[in-house]
């Protein structure tokens, strides 16, 4: 039986210097380790240079004649891949269950070589971390990016009353600063998050940017016929405050996103069906859409957490109660923004107005509750649990 043909390479007049070595690296990388590959070439001195290169990297070579050379893989010829790791999990579609500090920052599974120095990211384990729906809630996000410049009417016509301008800009100023810290929250966690973990990664960048897209259209509502910003209270900073004290990653996306967002669709909603003019109607329709989108995502990783750690929801729980212990001292949302929730809703100063505006807030309040109400029992808290658990969310909303 007749041997098999060597594999063979002809590089023509190609030197070595001018890429003709990345054509023999690519040859001789299907051949075996003691495997034999025949390069052939034509260019000046190519046998001397390709001589030197296969000392350099352990490669044995028996010069034929001036235009052929046998060069034998050597049994390092791996070199610096030897031992390299693989950037990936056991489970197929779904990331590791523990990124390593020494993947870096590479590629999900991106073959990573040994020494690469180690990040040191405090989110690295998946169900500290991790939603199903991550991917989709991505491409949802990306999808539904939209331009304050165009997507909003901002020359539509309209006068209001003073009264009822003045609670707009109450209301927008109050939207800001809660904006600032749903934007900042995720923020804070962002640079922690392996990027082993890219779709929650890609996705709170959005969810910021969103934020940020955010208090931009809110500020420029409240400015809109030349007011400056309205109040903004201890109280509410104080309950903004223990957001950023939230312990974890987990805790924070469940106060903010499940809880506080979660009732801020509510309030954005009704800011929309109750909106004294079209530039109003506007930035909450769409502002709304997009905290909708920060619900999900902060359900779902809730959902995947418990599902993984069952008993991390009596963390979940005393972190409510802490909350509500330490906003014990605080009025909780101020009168300022009540009042002028009520005016909005009423749309004039007389009594039947403002006896429909104050009662449409009530409703609006008993609607947040219910809410939240269903997503504590979503995430496998009993009806009275969750019940008692909705009445310890902070009174300002968020």
């Amino acid at each position: 039986m007749d041997a098999s043909p060597l594999p063979t390479i002809d590089i023509e007049s190609l030197g070595l210097a001018e890429g003709a070595l990345l054509l023999i690296r690519r040859a001789l990388a299907e051949v075996p380790a003691g495997g034999v590959l025949r390069v052939r070439g034509r260019a000046p001195d190519w046998a001397l240079h390709l001589a030197a290169w296969c000392r350099q990297q352990g490669h044995g070579l028996q010069t034929c004649d001036a235009h052929e050379a046998l060069v034998t893989r050597g049994a390092q010829a791996d070199g610096r891949w030897r031992g390299a790791q693989a950037a990936a999990g056991d489970t197929p579609g779904l990331p590791a269950d523990e990124a390593l500090p020494g993947w870096g920052l590479a590629a999900r599974g991106a073959t990573v070589e040994t020494g690469s120095p180690p990040f040191a990211f405090a989110l690295r384990r998946r169900r500290e971390l991790w939603a199903a729906t991550a991917g989709e809630l991505y491409r949802q996000a990306a999808a539904a990016q939209w331009d304050p410049a165009t997507a909003i009417d901002w020359d539509a016509p309209f006068d209001l009353p003073d009264a009822i301008e003045d609670a707009v800009v109450q209301v927008m100023t109050y939207l800001i600063e809660n904006e600032n810290a749903a934007l900042l929250v995720p923020a804070r966690h962002l640079g922690q998050i392996h990027p082993h973990f890219r779709e929650v990664l890609q996705l709170l960048a959005l969810q910021c940017a969103d934020e940020a897209r955010h208090v931009e259209v809110f500020t420029r509502r409240a400015q809109l016929r030349g007011r400056s910003p309205g109040l903004s209270t201890a109280g509410g900073q104080a309950s903004l405050q223990t957001l950023f004290q939230a312990p974890d990653f987990s805790i924070a996306t469940f106060l903010l996103a499940v809880l506080g967002e979660g009732s801020f669709v509510n309030l954005l909603n009704f800011l929309q069906a109750h909106a004294p003019d079209p530039v109003t109607a506007q930035v909450c329709r769409l502002a709304a859409r997009d905290e909708a989108r920060h619900v999900a995502f902060g359900m779902a990783h809730l959902e995947y957490r418990l599902e993984e750690e069952p008993d991390f929801q009596v963390r979940l729980a005393n972190a409510i109660e802490t909350r509500y212990d330490q906003l014990a001292a605080t009025s909780g949302l101020n009168e300022e923004v009540f009042d002028a929730l009520v005016l909005i809703a009423a749309g004039a100063l007389t009594p039947a107005a403002v006896a429909r505006g104050h009662a449409a807030v009530q409703q609006l309040q008993r609607d947040m509750a219910a809410g939240r109400r269903a997503r504590l029992a979503r995430l496998g808290f009993a009806r009275d649990e969750a019940e008692r658990l909705s009445a310890l969310h902070t009174r300002n909303f968020m």
